[in-house]
C-alpha cells in the first residue's frame, strides 16, 4: 500500500485546484469540495478498483466512502461494466429508452413489496423531488412533513443551504423531529386537512451528529397518519437503498411508504436514480411531467439490473451487514486500545464514527488525517460506506493501518500534555 502524506503542495492535486479556481467557482462545487473532507484529503482521483481508489498522484487508499455511498459492489465491478459496456457498445442516449428500462422496472416491482409501478431519474435530488410532486398531484393538497435536519436533496425545496432559496419554496413545509412521534403529531395537526405527504429518511443521517435507525413507534405513527387523511408515506431511500433490505429500508421495522427514492447504490456509480410507487398513485404518475433527456440512457439501467442481478445472489445486505459489524467492532476496540472512546453509530453498514467529547470533530479530522498517510480513507463527519468489495482481509488490513494511526494519536496526546 503507498504511504500518502496530508499536504502535498507540489502536487498534481495541487496543480489541478489551482487550475480549478479559474474556471470553477470556489474551484469545486456541492459535496466533492475538498472542504466536506479533512483537510489535506485529496481532491482528484484518477481511478477505482473494487475497495480501492488511487489519486491523481498514484497514492492508493482502501475506500470506506465508495464514491459517497454509489459503489455497493466495489469500483469496476466486472460484471456490471460488462453489462454497461455491453449496452454503450450500441448506443446509450437514444431516441427513447432501451429494453432495459422493462426489464429494471419489472425487477423493481418484483423486489420491492410495496411498489406497483418504477419511474427512473438521474439523481436522489430528482427522485425526492418527482416523489413530493406526485404526493401532491395524487392527493391534491400542499403541505408536506420533513424531519428537521434532514437531508433530501440539493433543491429550493430542500437544500440545506438558503442561499438563492426564498421563503416561497418553502411555504408548505412543515418540520418535525425524527423518531419524536409527538412532534409529528403536532405537525400532522399543524397541517390539518391539506397533508400531501409525510417525508422520513430510511434511518437519521443528519451530517456530524449521532445517526439513529428509526423506531418502530415512529414509522407506525407515520404510516397511521398518512392512512387516516389520504396522504403519502414517502421513503427517503437515496442513501441507504439495498444495503439495509432489498425491498426497501423499512421492511426491517416492517412499514411500507406509498412512494419511494433509490439513487446511490442503484447501479454501482452509474447515474441513476428511481421513484416507486404503489397504484393509489399509478394516475398522478402518469399524469405529471417529470422528465430529463438524460433520464432514459441505458447503459445506466443494463449496470442496475446486473447490480440488482448480484446483491440477490450474493445475499448483498447480509453480506455488507457482517462487514460493516466487523469494520466497526475492530475500530472500536482498537480506539479503546489506544486509551480512545469513540461511538459507531447507524447501520453498521453505513456508519458513522464520532470521538467522545469531540463536538468540532477536530479530533476525529487529525485521526482520518493519520489513517489517510496510512492508505486508509474516513471520514470524521458524514457517514461512511462499506461495499461487497470489502472483504474480511481488506478490512483486516485496513483495521491494522486504522490501529497504527491510534498509536499516533496517542503518541501525539501525551507529547502535548
Amino acid at each position: 500500500m503507498t504511504s500518502a502524506r496530508p499536504e502535498r503542495p507540489n502536487s498534481l492535486d495541487a496543480q489541478l485546484r489551482n487550475r480549478a479556481a479559474s474556471v470553477i467557482p470556489g474551484g469545486m462545487w456541492g459535496h466533492m469540495r475538498a472542504a466536506a473532507v479533512p483537510a489535506g484529503y485529496p481532491q482528484f482521483f484518477a481511478s477505482g478498483d473494487g475497495a480501492r481508489v488511487r489519486d491523481v498522484d498514484g497514492r492508493d487508499y482502501i475506500d470506506f466512502m465508495c464514491s459517497w455511498g454509489p459503489i455497493i459492489l466495489g469500483h469496476r465491478h466486472p460484471e456490471v461494466e460488462a453489462a454497461a459496456r455491453s449496452q454503450l457498445d450500441r448506443g446509450d442516449c437514444l431516441n427513447g429508452p432501451t429494453e432495459h428500462a422493462v426489464d429494471l422496472a419489472e425487477k423493481m416491482v418484483e423486489l420491492i413489496p410495496h411498489a406497483d409501478w418504477a419511474l427512473f431519474q438521474k439523481n436522489g435530488s430528482d427522485a425526492m423531488t418527482t416523489c413530493v410532486t406526485l404526493a401532491r398531484a395524487g392527493t391534491g393538497k400542499r403541505k408536506v412533513l420533513v424531519a428537521k435536519g434532514a437531508y433530501h436533496g440539493a433543491v429550493p425545496w430542500c437544500s440545506p443551504s438558503v442561499m438563492g432559496v426564498t421563503a416561497e419554496d418553502r411555504a408548505h413545509l412543515i418540520y418535525y423531529t425524527y423518531n419524536d412521534v409527538e412532534s409529528l403529531n403536532a405537525a400532522v395537526a399543524e397541517a390539518g386537512d391539506d397533508l400531501a405527504a409525510i417525508v422520513a429518511s430510511a434511518f437519521k443521517h443528519d451530517l456530524g451528529i449521532r445517526q439513529q435507525l428509526p423506531d418502530d413507534t415512529f414509522a407506525r405513527a407515520a404510516r397511521t397518519h398518512c392512512d387516516a387523511v389520504g396522504a403519502a408515506l414517502i421513503l427517503d431511500d437515496v442513501r441507504a437503498g439495498f444495503r439495509l433490505n432489498l425491498g426497501g429500508s423499512w421492511e426491517n421495522v416492517g412499514v411500507r411508504p406509498d412512494l419511494a427514492s433509490y439513487s446511490k447504490a442503484i447501479a454501482n456509480g452509474y447515474p441513476l436514480a428511481a421513484v416507486t410507487g404503489n397504484d393509489r398513485f399509478r394516475p398522478a404518475a402518469e399524469q405529471v411531467f417529470v422528465t430529463g433527456s438524460f433520464w432514459y440512457s441505458g447503459a445506466p439501467m443494463a449496470a442496475s439490473v446486473k447490480v440488482i442481478e448480484i446483491l440477490e445472489r450474493e445475499d448483498g445486505p447480509a453480506r455488507l451487514h457482517a462487514a460493516g459489524q466487523r469494520f466497526c467492532s475492530g475500530l472500536t476496540e482498537s480506539a479503546a486500545r489506544h486509551g480512545f472512546e469513540v461511538t459507531m453509530s447507524g447501520p453498521p453498514a453505513i456508519p458513522l464514527m464520532q470521538f467522545a467529547d469531540d463536538p468540532e470533530a477536530l479530533l476525529g479530522e487529525t485521526f482520518c488525517q493519520q489513517t489517510l498517510a496510512r492508505g486508509v480513507y474516513l471520514h470524521n463527519k458524514h457517514n461512511m460506506f462499506l461495499s461487497l468489495a470489502h472483504t474480511d482481509a481488506i478490512i483486516d488490513e485496513a483495521l491494522t493501518a486504522i490501529d497504527d494511526a491510534f498509536a499516533a494519536l496517542a503518541r501525539n496526546r501525551s507529547a502535548d500534555s
